[in-house]
């Protein structure tokens, strides 16, 4: 007698559809469990997702909000893509982030008044590009030469990075301080030449355009170049790789610096186009976790990058509309589909590479009999 309740069993082929079905399924699950919650609370979960909808996508302005929202979504989904495609993973975005926008604001402070604007974005991205990588050069050379866990190091040191920040700004009388703030420290604002333009009459900057590039650059050297078949040799099988002679501890390393690279770019990209100074409380927002959504609901595809980072933009823009309805729905209800949609991606994940066998159902031992 057959008392199983119910078993995984592998596939043996993936389907395109099984494979496209899942972020859909993903976001389609969370907003059910979210109208669920909303109707525990004594909110209409339709007219909740109505504002949403109308707040961050039915209007010139709304959109426009949404797409400065998703511009630092997509470099860390990037960033998460990169090194989830080798199975490393960086869960770190968030600090290299911040440290990335310490990079950008500090170089834009000590030169930006003196240089023109177009070389000053140039060194500020670059700047932010470095303080990315440099902050996760650790994890990368103990992941590489130690096995250190990267789970581990990079999360842990997103703390180390936010309450560097804080120090600087709270806690002490830095260069990136503003000496004249009094009982009310904030970051000293960046010089009107080192600050993103602005695309038309919206407040989407050229940080969208930063973005947009850098997908294009990770797809290529993905798809095109020596080191993106090197990604894909050790993201099979890391002695597959070294069977086929590929450097697995210089490749670690470069793709986790890739990695935060990317994470440092959204960091420089918030200073220059949204905050202009070095603002604690506007990095710490998540940006970096929320990465992690992106690319797991992209399936690690860069062109989907753009588009998941649109959706979940558009959820974080929309929380502070739910506040103008006369129920007051909290805004944390953003911050909890986000969570349930990273949920139901990784659960689903399961679909994609099993298949569920009722007990009623012939085993596979069997089948062929």
């Amino acid at each position: 007698m057959n008392t199983r309740i119910l078993a995984l069993e592998r596939r043996t082929e993936v389907r395109w559809w099984i494979t496209g079905s899942v972020p859909v399924l993903a976001v389609l699950l969370s907003l059910l469990v979210g109208a669920g919650f909303l109707r525990l609370t004594g909110h209409d979960p339709l007219t909740v997702y109505r504002v949403m909808v109308q707040a961050s996508f039915a209007s010139t302005f709304g959109f426009a909000d949404t797409l400065v929202s998703a511009t630092p979504l997509i470099l860390t989904g990037l960033a998460a893509l990169v090194s989830f495609r080798v199975k490393l993973w960086n869960i770190g975005a968030e600090g290299q982030l911040y440290f990335g926008a310490v990079f950008a604001s500090g170089i834009a402070l000590l030169v930006g008044a003196q240089l023109p604007r177009a070389l000053n974005i140039g060194l500020m991205l670059l700047a932010g590009a470095l303080g990315g990588m440099a902050f996760i050069a650790v994890p990368a050379i103990a992941r590489a030469w130690l096995r250190t866990n990267e789970i581990i190091t990079t999360l842990l040191l997103n703390s180390v990075a936010l309450l560097f920040i804080n120090w600087l700004i709270f806690g002490s009388r830095s260069f990136w301080r503003d000496p004249d703030a009094g009982q009310f420290p904030q970051g000293l604002r960046i010089p009107a030449a080192a600050e993103f333009p602005r695309l038309g009459t919206t407040r989407v900057h050229l940080g969208l355009i930063v973005a947009l590039l850098a997908v294009l650059v990770v797809a290529a050297v993905l798809s095109r170049t020596r080191f993106g078949f090197r990604m894909r040799i050790l993201g099979d099988s890391e002695e597959a790789a070294r069977y086929a002679g590929v450097p697995v501890r210089t490749t670690v390393v470069a793709v986790l610096l890739f990695s935060g690279a990317l994470a440092g770019l959204a960091g420089a990209v918030d200073v220059g186009g949204f905050s202009r100074r070095l603002d604690p409380n506007s990095l710490a927002i998540g940006m970096g976790y929320a990465g992690i959504i992106v690319a797991a609901l992209a399936r690690l595809n860069p062109p989907g990058v753009v588009l998941v980072a649109i959706l979940l933009g558009g959820v974080r823009n929309a929380g502070t509309a739910l506040q103008s309805l006369p129920e007051r729905v909290p805004m944390e209800i953003a911050i909890m589909l986000e969570g349930a949609i990273l949920l139901f991606a990784l659960g689903s994940e399961v679909l994609v590479r099993y298949r569920i066998r009722w007990p009623w159902q012939t085993p596979p031992a069997l089948e062929h009999r």
